[in-house]
């Protein structure tokens, strides 16, 4: 049984169910990318901040969000709660497999593994994570979603 996304409507108003598609890399497939694994395991904040600026595509400064994330885990621990929200972004940005609830145990159970490989999915999609929005969009470089995916299904008239 495939997965679905929400139903898009195409020019002619008929709904039509775009298939969702897989990670480009799997939860623990830290071993492609050590230098940001470790980063993220010692100060999970920054590899946070540098990713949602760019999910929130630069109405979000990656210092605000880092704060914002480090501060609501010095308070009360569960910083994750803010980190699973923007996996949920991010995956409905990109039509990607997951829904809510996996969205949430995945943060929950291993923020640093959920970290990583949302930086791994915006550096395979082309983006330089550290450059920020701004700078990405300077380069011209990351694949850049503005309109929505196409659909797959038979024309209609």
């Amino acid at each position: 049984m495939a997965a679905y996304a929400q139903e898009k409507p195409v020019a002619t108003g008929v709904p039509v169910e775009v298939p969702m598609v897989p990670w480009s890399t799997g939860l623990c497939g830290c071993f492609d990318d050590c230098s940001n694994c470790c980063l993220t395991c010692w100060c999970p904040c920054i590899t946070f901040g540098q990713t949602s600026e760019i999910i929130d595509r630069g109405t979000s400064s990656c210092g605000t969000n880092g704060a914002l994330y480090a501060l609501i885990g010095f308070l009360t621990g569960c910083s994750w709660i803010y980190s699973c929200t923007y996996r949920t972004k991010f995956r409905r940005t990109y039509n990607l497999e997951g829904s809510d609830c996996t969205d949430c145990l995945t943060h929950f159970c291993c923020t640093s593994c959920a970290l990583c490989q949302e930086y791994r999915e915006l550096k395979n999609k082309g983006f330089d994570v550290p450059l920020g929005w701004q700078g990405n969009m300077e380069r011209g470089t990351g694949d850049v979603v503005t309109a929505p995916p196409p659909a797959f299904g038979a024309m209609n008239r």
